[in-house]
């Protein structure tokens, strides 16, 4: 059935590997300095080693939900796309309106291959007419985008510029960046940016995020100043109580928010994911994938994405391949990502089920590699995300 069911199945027992560094692996301008900070888990991400936890994702919550975080997200490369036909090939390779976007703006949008199968979900910065960056999840798209542009009608440069985010997420993230940057941090809109600098250095400030609470990003245009911007964050922190953090799987699935590679691959399109508002089809401008996608919306998706509420003890680890799901002993989908949520006291989990199962007050059983349980589906967000 589900072209998804791929990357089910049982899991062996990993030893604990070290990680071996090196040009293919390499680590962000931050990472020295964040291992000053304790980093307790880190994965590859975009070919970079980037922290995943600090005193555990449960106590990095709390963190992120009560004070204010600073995150290594170096890995988050950027692809930048300039010259005479960078807006009519930004267009063609993601999924929004890019002529009805400002310069200064952001959007959350997708970039598909030709049969609607998603192969990032970047989030778009405009800084020129003529000038963008792709600030990339966790897929090969600089490859992708450079021959998508080989021997085609558009003239622009592909390339990877020397740009690092670090975010800054949390309540307090406010109070922490008005000391640095000064009073425009308040005037910032959600997915707008600016290009600055601090103490010389250049930078761009965005007010995005991926923790479903108030947030910022810094984009360091100067790697070399890593640590030097690492420290100065911690020194406008303190007064705060500012922590070292990174992406929580905890906050994000409370609020909905789907992470490339773990939720979706290139074996979904955006229409069955519940992602249709980030998908113009209405527009006259062509982009790759577009045809299969309004064949999509004619017939319908065949699936649907779903939360669960599941049953039995907390379950801390979300799959290392995705879970079965069966409803009356028939397999319907997969589980992508599943946490504890103590806010909901509940475990909580996403779904990719056959679309007339992806409907709320359903009773499913997913497969886990311990035993199976019961679950409930219903809506997604579990909590509403706080982007004040």
């Amino acid at each position: 059935m589900c072209p998804a069911t791929r990357r089910t199945g049982p899991i062996p027992e990993y030893p604990d590997l070290p990680l071996s560094l090196n040009a293919r692996v390499r680590p962000s301008p931050f990472f020295e300095a964040s291992l000053e900070h304790g980093v307790g888990a880190v994965t590859v991400y975009n070919h970079m080693v980037m922290p995943v936890a600090y005193e555990g994702v449960e106590q990095g919550y709390h963190d992120l939900t009560e004070g204010v975080t600073i995150w290594d997200v170096g890995g988050q490369r950027q692809v930048e796309v300039t010259g005479p036909d960078a807006a009519r090939f930004t267009q063609y390779v993601v999924t929004r309106d890019v002529t009805k976007m400002a310069v200064g703006r952001a959007r959350y949008t997708l970039v598909c291959q030709g049969d609607g199968g998603i192969l990032n979900d970047p989030v778009l910065l405009r800084l020129g007419q003529n000038h963008f960056w792709l600030s990339l999840a966790d897929s090969d798209i600089l490859l992708w985008a450079k021959g998508v542009a080989h021997d085609s009608v558009f003239d622009v440069s592909i390339a990877e510029p020397d740009v690092s985010p670090v975010q800054i997420q949390g309540p307090r993230s406010a109070d922490l960046m008005r000391p640095l940057f000064g009073s425009f941090v308040d005037e910032l809109k959600f997915y707008q940016f600016i290009e600055t600098d601090l103490e010389g250095v250049p930078l761009v400030v965005s007010r995005t995020g991926w923790s479903g609470e108030f947030g910022y990003e810094i984009f360091l245009r100067e790697g070399s100043r890593g640590r030097w911007l690492w420290e100065r964050l911690f020194e406008a922190g303190e007064p705060f109580g500012v922590k070292a953090g990174a992406p929580n799987n905890i906050r994000r699935m409370e609020a909905g928010l789907l992470s490339y590679g773990t939720d979706m691959d290139s074996s979904m399109n955006p229409l069955e994911l519940g992602l249709e508002k980030f998908v113009d089809l209405d527009g006259d401008d062509d982009f790759i994938g577009k045809t299969a996608l309004i064949d999509v919306a004619r017939s319908g998706p065949a699936r649907g994405r779903i939360g669960l509420f599941v049953g039995g003890d907390p379950i801390r680890q979300s799959p290392i391949r995705w879970w079965p799901v069966t409803i009356a002993g028939e397999e319907t989908g997969v589980v992508t990502s599943t946490t504890w949520s103590p806010r909901l006291e509940k475990n909580i989990a996403y779904a990719v089920v056959s679309a007339d199962h992806a409907v709320p007050d359903l009773t499913l059983t997913i497969h886990t590699p311990d035993a199976p349980r019961q679950a409930i589906t219903t809506p997604i967000p579990f909590v509403d995300p706080r982007y004040r």
